[in-house]
């Protein structure tokens, strides 16, 4: 006899710290020859970070300075607790277009109000992440499928550069929702203020031209030092170009949010949805690039990274973060090997916040705006649409619902229709599967589908069914249908149905009772109803006397092989009297 080994408690802990602490190990197990790649990365990715952080700040609706923290601390978490070498978290423009439409309503146009509600909602967030992730709820991540993924993020890119507008064209913008704020478009172009714009435009330009003909280079941080430089030669501030203003220097100081009650059943719903919709293009992101570098990530590991990460920020009263696409693309791209990336661009940061903030008073806010229009234009994916147009048009009209409804209800009624349209998809692609008849193929083994085999044989009085998924609630009368049907179009009587049931892995109580019905009826018309293949462990989930007694799945019923139902069936009729 073999006895497993006890652990000590210090091996325990040791585990438990490999298992939910996976930067420790790759810390302790650093090569010294990845620190050169690391740090060239980790500068590049903090010159991206740097200016995507204030510029979303504006988005989330928050000062520009907590958009750098956002876009610091939680560089430091995920060191300690993902598990993609290559992943950048901090800011994205679809949480943070959440986050602003959810605490909008709440705060009652109080700052204050706004900022503590903001703290709260991201650190419930990163609880919610972490329970999910101790829950090994990663699976979750597969229930979005892409054409509703991409409609969502589509609305959301229209969204955030709609918001733009009132900042590149230099009127006041009050309108909150998309039609409104085209609407308020309209009417106030003719107040355009043309050093704003004409300022916004060569932003634009230069953004978009470094991006194409010098992607390695920082595009957006060159971008808003050139404003910078623009705004302090032509003194443009005396034009009435609009500035950021001074960002306070020094580091994040800890703090924790007053309890509301009265908001908190409101927030937590909200923060749901914000943790499942972030978590969700994180782990996109996460196995996108892992793919690429030949490795794998665990999603419930990173639902757990995704929960520090969120709660390091929240501490330092941060937005709610995710994993960043682009800064993880620049990581990609200058050669980053471990996540020492992340610890090398949180200290640039650092040191930014401590010496340089100074020149960040004389920003352009129509300098922002071009960034983050850039930002939402490239969160647009047209491709995907053309792709859909041509592959498949009821895929596409899903894709392009989900935008329409984020457009029209806004982003978080959006996320609850992204959610139903996802199960509306599940729930049709399982309520008609593919079914077909079966026959004897010349030169085949097996019996298949005759629709795919003009030639295929089929033997008189005999019917072989096969339904090519579960059979449940939801599809059973859809399958009773079907056979139904085929009844109908056979060419010769039919004595007996024999349900190919290999494809079938689960099955419900009330398709048993249906089926028995079916047989029931089938009998009363002199037609047998039998199956094949039928897996042992389809009656997991009920006891087998109760199958036997309520089913007659006896010998006389049930088939080991469709071949071994096929001789039963010539046998009968061999024995048939004359």
């Amino acid at each position: 006899m073999q006895y497993s080994k006890r652990l000590t408690p210090a091996q325990a802990v040791g585990r438990w710290v490999r298992q939910f602490i996976p930067g420790i190990s790759a810390f302790l197990s650093y090569q010294r020859a990845d620190f050169r790649f690391d740090a060239i990365a980790g500068c590049s990715v903090a010159a991206v970070a740097l200016p995507v952080g204030i510029a979303y700040a504006q988005i989330a609706g928050v000062p520009v300075v907590y958009g750098i923290y956002s876009s610091m601390l939680p560089l430091l978490a995920y060191a300690l607790f993902g598990s993609s070498r290559q992943l950048i978290t901090g800011p994205d423009a679809a949480t943070c277009i959440m986050v602003a439409s959810a605490l909008g309503p709440l705060a009652g146009g109080d700052p204050q109000r706004y900022m503590e509600l903001m703290i709260s909602i991201t650190l419930i967030t990163g609880l919610f992440h972490i329970i999910f992730g101790l829950c090994r709820f990663g699976f979750v991540a597969n229930f979005f499928s892409q054409p509703i993924l991409v409609g969502y993020l589509n609305g959301i890119a229209l969204i955030v550069l709609a918001g733009q507008l009132p900042k590149l064209f230099g009127y006041t913008g009050e309108a909150v929702h998309f039609l409104e704020k085209l609407v308020e478009f309209a009417q106030k172009v003719d107040g355009t203020h043309l050093p704003t714009l004409m300022l916004g435009l060569a932003a634009l330009a230069l953004l978009m031209a470094l991006q194409r003909w010098a992607p390695r280079l920082p595009a957006a941080l060159i971008v808003l030092v050139s404003a910078i430089i623009a705004v302090q030669a032509l003194h443009l501030h005396s034009y009435g170009v609009a500035l950021l203003g001074s960002v306070p220097a020094g580091f994040p100081s800890l703090h924790l949010p007053t309890f509301d009650p009265l908001r908190f059943k409101i927030l937590v719903e909200h923060a749901a949805s914000i943790a499942l919709i972030s978590f969700t293009s994180g782990i996109l992101t996460a196995k996108s690039f892992a793919r690429r570098n030949r490795y794998e990530v665990s999603a419930n590991q990173e639902l757990i990274a995704f929960g520090a990460c969120n709660i390091a920020s929240g501490l330092v009263q941060g937005f709610p973060v995710t994993g960043a696409d682009s800064r993880t693309a620049v990581n990609n791209a200058m050669g980053g090997k471990t996540q020492l990336v992340g610890v090398v661009a949180a200290a640039a940061m650092m040191l930014f916040l401590l010496f340089f903030t100074a020149p960040l008073a004389s920003l352009p806010n129509a300098a922002l705006a071009a960034v983050i229009a850039v930002a939402s234009i490239g969160l647009f994916d047209l491709s995907a649409l053309r792709e859909l147009y041509t592959a498949s048009r009821r895929e596409l009209v899903f894709s392009l619902v989900t935008t329409a409804g984020v457009l029209y209800f806004d982003v978080l009624p959006g996320v609850l229709i992204a959610i139903a349209l996802t199960l509306l998809w599940l729930l049709l692609a399982a309520s008609k599967p593919h079914d077909s008849v079966l026959g004897k193929v010349p030169g085949l083994g097996g019996y298949h589908d005759i629709a795919d085999y003009p030639d295929a044989v089929t033997i008189p009085g005999l019917l072989l069914y096969r339904l090519d998924g579960n059979i449940l609630f939801f599809n059973v009368d859809y399958c009773k249908e079907r056979i139904m049907a085929e009844i109908a179009q056979s060419s010769t009587p039919v004595e007996w149905i024999v349900i190919d049931a290999s494809p079938v892995n689960d099955i419900d109580i009330t398709a048993l009772h249906k089926l028995r019905d079916l047989r029931e009826e089938l009998a009363g018309r002199g037609i047998e109803l039998k199956y094949a293949r039928v897996k042992h462990s389809l009656w997991k989930h009920f006891h087998s006397h109760w199958v036997a007694n309520n089913l007659q799945f006896n010998q006389a019923s049930r088939f080991a092989s469709l071949a071994s139902a096929i001789e039963a069936f010539e046998q009968r009729e061999q024995r048939r009297p004359e």
